[in-house]
């Protein structure tokens, strides 16, 4: 079999991880530091509605390309795929169900002429916030375990001896 499944199921991980990690850990920090946080977190959801979608679809073509691999014999590939099933999950339950309710609490603030945080809908979505953080933070540790865990080099069957 040819390299290319291989090396595509390694660049969508590589995708995916470094841009939760990109958006996670650096460019929303960077917003909420040097603008103001409704404008911050405005953008800052336009970044995790991003990566949301990045998540899926490089979770589900990963997923897709690990179990066609695993079918080819690379039984290394095995193990990945709970890693890959796990984030996929996070992304799924992260952005898609928790998302929608935060998003509409912010709309209803602005709408009253408050932020988020200042209106009667602060403590629940502080509340769903931090829901939200701890399983990004548990999304973003299992891709870093996912690039550890990656075979390393060319697959076996591929490799030449010289």
């Amino acid at each position: 079999m040819s390299v290319a499944p291989y090396r595509i199921f390694r660049l969508l991980i590589v995708i995916w991880v470094g841009s939760l990690l990109t958006i996670g850990y650096a460019a929303a920090p960077t917003l909420f530091a040097t603008l103001d946080r409704i404008a911050a977190g405005t953008v800052a959801a336009k970044l995790f509605r991003i990566e949301a979608f990045v998540g899926v679809f490089c979770g589900v073509l990963s997923l897709a390309l690990g179990n066609l691999l695993v079918r080819r014999g690379a039984t290394g590939y095995r193990p990945l795929r709970w890693l890959l099933a796990a984030m996929l999950a996070c992304v799924l339950i992260g952005y898609f169900s928790l998302q929608p309710f935060m998003e509409a609490m912010r709309h209803a603030a602005l709408g009253a002429g408050v932020d988020v945080g200042h209106s009667a809908y602060a403590a629940r979505f502080g509340l769903l916030h931090g829901v939200s953080t701890v399983i990004y933070l548990i999304e973003s540790l299992l891709g870093l375990v996912l690039v550890w865990k990656l075979p390393a080099g060319e697959p076996p069957a591929m490799t030449s001896v010289t």
